[in-house]
């Protein structure tokens, strides 16, 4: 399976934001912002684009892991139970993970359509 198809597929999570049209719960309508992840179907993939998309997935990966430690452990130091702040913990460490990878990839995008002008 070629990469942009594996990051193209993370934009069938917006899926889950009919959960929140359909249900009391509208924190799941956030998951509606995976719908552009849908745009890695039909771009152009080059050795670059691969190679900014890993970066930038490694990194928003280990932010991810490290909110997840952090959050957890702070949580259960001030009195949550240990389940609950692994609950939080997770779920604090997979938004930092979602919002730095598009956020870096944003950037490395950009920074690769100014040099390519230039």
């Amino acid at each position: 399976m070629k990469l942009k198809y594996l990051f193209a597929c993370t934009g069938f999570l917006a899926i889950l934001g009919f959960i929140g049209i359909f249900t009391e719960e509208k924190l799941f309508l956030s998951f509606f912002a995976f719908i552009v992840d849908l745009q890695y179907f039909f771009i152009k993939d080059d050795e670059m684009w691969e190679t900014y998309m890993c970066r930038s997935a490694a990194k928003a990966f280990c932010l991810g892991m490290f909110t997840m430690a952090i959050c957890t452990f702070i949580q259960f130091m001030i009195g949550y139970t240990a389940a609950e702040a692994l609950v939080s913990g997770l779920a604090a460490g997979w938004a930092a993970a979602v919002a730095s990878n598009a956020l870096l990839v944003a950037v490395y995008s950009f920074s690769a359509s100014r040099a390519m002008r230039e």
